[in-house]
């Protein structure tokens, strides 16, 4: 019992304190001997009780009892494992046992060990863990109370250019700054969260009018302003901020989650270093169903995504030139799923370089196929998404498509949209630059609804412009539809540019557009996308599609 290195002690059946051992009266370090002492006097008030009910116990019969307690010692409390039984002495008497084990450092260890499970550690704020916590305990207290609250998504800045252009040491130092600035300027009763990389996010109590949000918001970009001084570098960031206010817009933490971050979005989109309040009129963040995120990587393995094909052909002559390659998903139950539905999540999942390699060598191949039908060239045109413009492979993937099929580069259009060419437009011309090499043409869909921009038309290696259908629906009546689209012709003429026109729907449009000098049209009145049957189809019967063959009108009804 002297050589044990935890609490040993005897007690009477009075719990008056017959023997300790060396290392209990260290540990305890009591200036007066412990002997004769009662051991509840040992212990803090509160755990008394606890330690009376055990000696009652094992004195009444029960073998042993274990709890824990707090010891005052040396003027603090630690907290101890204690383990009491009795015995029979040798005189006769009924006497205890009691062993206990210091839990000092135990407890700080699982106090650390809980502290790094829902805070940050780069910036010791509460993680998403621990945020998705406070939010549920907001939403609570405000149906009870009525107190309303917002959820503010912070952004930072041009961070990105931090870490690439200065270092991951330098960006964290950024980020800790940042965060200790942020949470200085809120107040004790709000939550300050990192979510990740560049991100934090805001729980506001009280806060949910507009002049609240202004008030509170302007504090926290205006503190993010200021020059951040790291290693002798001064660097400028910023900050733009997205809010969403309970229950005004949602009523659920992931919802006011997703609709902040939204709000977050739109506000670098239209100019960073501000805040935006979401609204019902913007557009929201794509619904994100898990359900149909697990389905879809059974369907790449069950082979349930098609290629369709929307017939691209010449104004003048109305014979099919081309196809544009549109994936559809045949789910077993849900019938078509509509590609605004699946898309979104491909993207934010990365299946989308899978599927978008499978759709770039399947419609190379198709168009081997088409050609032996007409008995003369035609072209394919497929998309790329952003994300698969960004990826490393992309090239890798294209040499796969064009070798594997055996088509010649120029018959490839690849149809890609401003918004993907402007987020890092040296990258893009790079990119852009080795795919003309592989003799592939570059279109910018959807032109005239991005951004626009002049500039890019001259930097990059682009062959062909798509008329956004936005501005061919009110042909020819509507005068500034009219005006942007012969804009646009008169454009691509002098710059040596094709044109398709996109979303024709009628004689009207068409006749107006050849007029203009459109080269190639696409929509309803020439065909519907439609499966690789019907296409081949519509290639034997005729290759100049005057009237649409009553049978195509009807795909996809």
């Amino acid at each position: 019992m002297e050589e044990a290195g935890d609490v040993v002690l005897r007690l009477g059946a009075d719990g008056q304190i017959l023997f300790a051992s060396q290392r209990t009266v260290e540990l305890i370090g009591s200036e007066s001997p412990l002997t004769g002492m009662p051991l509840e006097k040992l212990l803090t008030e509160d755990d008394r009780p606890a330690l009376q009910a055990a000696q009652a116990e094992v004195l009444g019969g029960v073998r042993n009892r274990q709890f824990e307690s707090r010891f005052k010692v040396q003027g603090k409390e630690v907290r101890f494992e204690l383990r009491l039984s009795s015995y029979t002495s040798q005189q006769g008497a009924k006497e205890l046992l009691v062993v206990g084990r210091d839990m000092t450092q135990q407890q700080a260890t699982e106090e650390h060990l809980r502290h790094m499970a829902t805070h940050d550690a780069l910036t010791e704020l509460p993680n998403r863990l621990l945020l998705s916590d406070r939010i549920r305990m907001v939403i609570a207290n405000a149906r009870r109370s009525g107190q309303n609250f917002s959820i503010a998504t912070i952004g930072l800045d041009g961070f990105k250019k931090v870490n690439d252009g200065l270092g991951h040491p330098v960006g964290d130092a950024v980020l800790r700054i940042a965060a200790a600035r942020l949470r200085k300027t809120l107040r004790d009763s709000d939550t300050l969260a990192r979510v990740g990389g560049d991100e934090f996010v805001a729980i506001l109590p009280g806060t949910a009018t507009e002049a609240q949000i202004k008030l509170v918001t302007g504090r926290l970009i205006a503190t993010l302003q200021s020059p951040f001084e790291v290693d002798s570098h001064t660097i400028y960031v910023g900050a733009s901020v997205g809010v969403a206010v309970y229950p005004q817009h949602a009523e659920d933490e992931a919802r006011l989650l997703a609709l902040a971050d939204a709000a977050m979005s739109r506000a670098k989109e239209t100019g960073k270093a501000r805040c935006v309040v979401y609204s019902q009129t913007q557009s929201g963040p794509p619904e994100h169903d898990i359900s149909l995120e697990a389905a879809m990587f059974q369907a790449v393995r069950e082979g349930e995504f098609l290629l369709f094909y929307q017939p691209i052909v010449d104004a003048h002559t109305r014979e099919i030139q081309g196809f544009e390659t549109l994936m559809r998903w045949k789910h077993p139950t849900l019938g078509m799923v509509p590609p605004a539905r699946f898309i979104p999540i491909a993207e934010t999942n990365g299946l989308i370089n899978l599927l978008g390699a499978w759709a770039l060598k399947a419609a190379c191949v198709q168009l081997k196929q088409f050609e032996e039908v007409a008995k003369r060239p035609l072209y394919i045109s497929v998309n790329i998404s952003p994300r698969q413009f960004r990826n490393d492979k992309f090239l890798d993937v294209l040499d796969d498509a064009i070798a594997f099929s055996g088509l010649l580069g120029e018959q490839l259009v690849l149809e890609i949209t401003e918004g993907t060419l402007m987020v890092d437009p040296v990258h893009a011309e790079s990119i852009l630059s080795k795919m003309t090499q592989r003799k592939a043409r570059i279109a910018i869909d959807d032109f005239g609804t991005g951004y626009s921009s002049l500039a890019y038309l001259k930097r990059f290696p682009i062959s062909v412009l798509k008329i956004d259908r936005a501005f061919i629906r009110d042909l020819p009546g509507s005068q500034k539809d009219a005006a942007i689209c012969n804009a646009v012709l008169d454009l691509a003429k002098h710059l040596d540019l094709s044109v398709v026109a996109e979303g024709v729907e009628t004689e009207e449009q068409l006749a107006y557009l050849e007029q203009r000098g459109c080269q190639y049209i696409q929509g309803y009145l020439t065909g519907k996308p439609m499966a690789a049957n019907i296409a081949m189809a519509a290639l034997r019967e005729s290759m100049h599609l005057k009237i649409v063959h009553p049978d195509l009108r009807q795909v996809g009804k």
